[in-house]
């Protein structure tokens, strides 16, 4: 087959040769090809002819019919899938290696027949104009502080024109997480875009059968910083692609940092937040140029940030309670009756009685679940302790493993005071110091000595210095006893 290249090396050769025999020799090819390439004065490429026949029997062309009424009806069907329950219908009638034409035939009919596709149009993003955020899991990466896995979310902030990012660990998609999240970054950016745009978060944006668009804590939060605010569609991440990105990219980047780093583990959160600010500040550092054309246009930040918490008033219940988020918090018994205050923030909650923050306490992720502080209770407790049996949260008031352990030795050895003893054991907690009695009961427990209330209180009481539970004495092996085996074994032998 004569190639372009040869007609364009004859066309050449014909310029300089005597004959045209020579420069058809010259070009690789017989003296009568080379008079018509002459002639028609053209490559062979331009003058081949595409291939529109069929050089073998259609094998569908029996069946194509209802294999097209299926995929007008679902387009979403896959050609395997339609194969396979062809090969069912017609047993024996088609093979596995039709498949690659029966696949090639599908997707013919979807480029010329097919619906239409979902079209992406790309958007042109102006300085200063518009921010996306949203939360990205980070469990994968495989993170842990002090050899504990550390799960969390990084909510995530981006500039659509800059690139310009932003970030931090929360816990859950609550809207205080929100707030925070948007608030630290505006002011880590020092001014404010037009808009912000979120994706459909429940705790910013309201159901499609509420006449208000978002929540009335997510507009008070525009409104403080004179955002307008934007959501996507449902099942449309693509809309916030910006920020959908980065959040890949990110994690590529994080990924990487931390195999250079040789080691996921960090001895505090601490460490991780600052390792995290410093890769921000790696990523930011190329976008300087756009980054500054987006300052130049963003707006003044308002005096001061909005307080990033939920203030819930209630009463506090008989059993020295209250219920915050659809979770349960103990507070002191001193309270019971009382109207308080709780002020819910992304990480901990505050309670106020009056103009006095009486407790904070760290905020339980999740709902239905509960935090009981011994420390509120047991001055009651322990004057009703048949109630310790059947309490709803008996298990948090097992500060430690050894007081589990304590009371568990106290049920085998005195049944019938076991509740007694221990309550006096966890009102010594409460009244003197936790870690000294969880010392007492850890010597206890080694020395393998009943375990009372009274026999705890004398060793917290008398300061006696106990060996940290890091130290473990070995006694020393007597080789004499192998030696004794090896006489034995000398004996048998004879």
């Amino acid at each position: 087959m004569v190639t372009d290249r040869q007609v364009r090396k004859l066309m050449k050769l014909i310029q300089i040769e005597d004959t045209l025999s020579t420069a058809a020799a010259k070009s690789g090819m017989d003296e009568k090809t080379a008079r018509k390439y002459r002639k028609l004065n053209k490559l062979p490429g331009e003058i081949k002819s595409s291939h529109t026949w069929r050089t073998r029997s259609d094998s569908f062309s029996e069946v194509w019919a209802e294999v097209q009424s299926k995929l007008e009806v679902n387009p979403g069907l896959e050609a395997k899938t339609l194969f396979e329950n062809l090969q069912r219908r017609y047993s024996g009638r088609f093979s596995d290696g039709q498949l690659r034409t029966f696949q090639r035939r599908v997707k013919v009919w979807r480029a010329l027949e097919g619906r239409a596709r979902e079209v992406f149009f790309p958007q042109i993003h102006h300085p200063g104009r518009m921010c996306q955020s949203d939360f990205t899991y980070m469990d994968k990466l495989g993170v842990t502080i002090n050899g504990h896995p550390f799960n969390h979310l990084i909510f995530h902030f981006v500039l659509t024109y800059s690139n310009w990012e932003a970030g931090g660990i929360c816990f859950s998609e609550s809207f205080e997480s929100l707030s925070e999240g948007v608030q630290n970054a505006l002011w880590e950016l020092g001014g404010v875009p037009l808009i912000h745009q979120t994706d459909r978060l429940s705790t910013a944006v309201n159901k499609t059968d509420n006449p208000e668009e978002f929540t009335r804590r997510y507009q008070a939060l525009l409104k403080h910083y004179g955002l307008e605010g934007r959501k996507i569609q449902a099942s449309k991440p693509n809309e916030n692609g910006d920020v959908e990105q980065r959040h890949h990219r990110f994690k590529r980047a994080l990924d990487q940092a931390l195999m250079l780093r040789d080691s996921r583990d960090f001895t505090s959160r601490g460490e991780y937040e600052e390792f995290l600010q410093k890769l921000f500040s790696q990523l930011n550092a190329g976008r300087q140029d756009r980054f500054l054309e987006e300052q130049r246009n963003l707006r003044r930040l308002p005096r001061q940030k909005l307080e990033s918490c939920q203030r819930i008033g209630m009463k506090v219940g008989k059993s020295s309670t209250i219920r915050v988020a659809k979770n349960v918090y103990s507070v002191h018994s001193r309270l019971i009756g009382e109207r308080v205050e709780a002020r819910l923030y992304a990480e901990y909650l505050e309670v106020w009685t009056g103009q006095h923050l009486v407790e904070t306490i760290p905020r339980l992720r999740g709902e239905s679940k509960h935090r009981i502080n011994y420390r509120h209770i047991i001055d009651w407790l322990v004057r009703k302790p048949g109630a310790f049996e059947n309490y709803r949260y008996r298990n948090d008031l097992f500060p430690g493993h050894r007081f589990r352990l304590a009371y568990d030795a106290l049920k085998k050895s005195q049944p019938s005071r076991a509740h007694k003893e221990y309550l006096d054991i966890l009102y010594l907690a409460g009244r003197e110091n936790e870690s000294a009695v969880d010392d007492a009961l850890r010597y206890l427990i080694d020395v393998g000595q009943t375990i009372t209330a009274k026999t705890v209180e004398t060793i917290v009481n008398s300061k006696l210095e106990l060996a940290p539970p890091t130290e473990v004495s070995v006694a020393p092996v007597n080789l004499a006893a192998y030696d004794s085996l090896l006489h034995r074994r000398e004996a048998i032998s004879c």
